[in-house]
């Protein structure tokens, strides 16, 4: 029996319907905390990088405005 792309999707929605309190719980982890801000910061790095000096601000104050949505700090 093979499971369809739909399948999937609806075991997924299941399984974060039953799980959203222990899922929002680690999104609001220190463990969270510490790997997100690696990835945000290195994410930031690459796009100044690339970026023009004038859009630094912006990049980095949309890495704020993200890692406030994760992690406890």
């Amino acid at each position: 029996m093979t499971m369809g792309v739909e399948d999937l999707v609806n075991q997924g929605k299941d399984f974060l319907d039953q799980n959203k309190d222990k899922i929002a719980e680690a999104l609001r982890s220190e463990q969270a905390e510490g790997a997100s801000d690696g990835a945000l910061n290195a994410a930031a790095e690459f796009v100044k990088k690339v970026a023009p000096e004038s859009a630094h601000g912006t990049v980095d104050g949309l890495r704020d405005n993200v890692d406030k949505s994760i992690g406890n700090e």
